[in-house]
């Protein structure tokens, strides 16, 4: 599949219809998730014939794109059951059902030293090395007590997957000192519309990267 294509197919998936700021919901756009799965897969071989688990699925954007790519079995999970019903109403239009499962659980759970967020511990181990492939766009961690967001979200990713495709490229030397090779695949823009009360401009590109990082031997 072309990557137009591809990102031709994701224009029809529905987004929040009413984000939460608390939880930082920014949809991922179709040509955004477009990139991150036909990268996963053209340059790597991480999505086709694959078992992937989707962190923060939202409304299932990029679930979708990696059933389109050929996962067979994707998990995707997320911890606002809102945002849950409107990935399953993408499923059902995409008709991936056989394909997707979603799950109502939280990746995170308050710091022990009461600093803000941690991996879900007793969640991860339960899927422990369950997935070949993780994919994320983790939530930025910039609202109150929600510190440490993306580190989580970025473990329990290398705790549940041997491989992870995110974006945030300041999370590479955490994921290299838990034994995971990191590379940088690309530069990318993240759009963040007017969505919120606070927000002033119609629109704001943020930059992003997307990376890569597979399980030392």
């Amino acid at each position: 599949m072309k990557l137009k294509q591809l990102e031709g197919y994701l224009t029809d998936v529905e987004a929040f219809r009413d984000p939460k700021v608390q939880l930082e919901q920014y949809p991922t756009t179709a040509h955004l998730a477009a990139r991150i799965l036909y990268t996963a897969e053209s340059s790597f071989g991480d999505i086709d014939g694959k078992s992937v688990v989707d962190l923060g699925c939202g409304c299932a954007m990029l679930t979708v794109a990696a059933a389109i790519m050929g996962a067979t079995n994707i998990l995707g999970m997320d911890i606002d059951q809102d945002a849950l019903e409107i990935a399953q109403e993408n499923i059902d239009e995409f008709e991936i059902n056989d394909t997707v499962d979603l799950m109502h659980a939280s990746v995170c759970e308050p710091a022990k030293d009461g600093t803000g967020l941690a991996m879900n511990g007793a969640l991860v181990e339960k899927m422990q090395r369950k997935f070949d492939t993780a994919i994320l766009n983790p939530p930025f961690g910039t609202k109150p007590g929600n510190k440490g967001i993306d580190v989580a979200f970025l473990q329990a990713a290398c705790e549940m997957a041997t491989t992870a495709s995110s974006t945030r490229s300041f999370l590479i030397k955490k994921a290299d000192s838990w034994g995971f090779d990191c590379e940088v695949l690309a530069e990318l823009k993240f759009d963040v519309p007017m969505m919120y009360k606070f927000h002033k401009k119609k629109s704001v590109d943020i930059e992003v990267d997307l990376i890569r990082l597979s399980r030392r031997p």
